[in-house]
């Protein structure tokens, strides 16, 4: 940041008093300027056993496959944001469960959140950021096409916690 976006004086990058982490500072009107991590939301759409997956139509990791997720708008809870985007993406309607994956990814500051959810119908077809859209049992997942590494943690946890017979929460950082 250059520039203060409240009164338009250049900004200097300091630890503000009463702070422990560099800010842009804006000495005219002393705005401090925060920016903070990302949340990335999404959903584990899953239809007897099968769950479905969505083949990137955009960069990064354009033709890979994720599970249907993107960033959290103002104004709309972590639930409402991980059925926007699972309805945008994969054209899908789901019941949201209870949230089963939180993930830091620190080197980009975000934090990516997913949600077991149940697909209400087969009604599903790709959205603008998807180039097709489809059920997986866990045996065909393309697994060395998979777009994001949270999306494979997130893939992997729930297909183990499917096996055992119960589904917990899971939480970690990728670094």
């Amino acid at each position: 940041m250059k520039f203060c976006s409240n009164c338009g004086a250049g900004v200097a990058r300091r630890v503000p008093p009463g702070d422990s982490m560099p800010r842009d500072v804006c000495d005219a009107c002393g705005s401090i300027h925060y920016v903070n991590p990302k949340l990335v939301l999404g959903a584990i759409p899953e239809w007897d056993g099968r769950l479905l997956l969505c083949r990137r139509a955009i960069e990064p990791r354009y033709g890979y496959w994720t599970l249907p997720a993107g960033f959290m708008e103002n104004g709309e809870t972590a639930a409402e944001g991980a059925l926007r985007e699972t309805l945008e993406e994969a054209g899908a309607r789901v019941e949201l469960l209870a949230a089963f994956s939180m993930i830091s990814v620190p080197y980009v500051n975000q934090v990516h959140v997913f949600y077991r959810a149940r697909l209400l119908d087969l009604e599903f077809k790709p959205g603008i950021e998807s180039l097709e859209v489809a059920l997986f049992e866990e045996a065909m997942v393309p697994w060395k096409d998979i777009a994001f590494r949270t999306v494979g943690l997130t893939l992997k946890h729930w297909f183990a916690d499917r096996a055992r017979g119960a589904f917990g929460f899971h939480a970690e950082d990728v670094k």
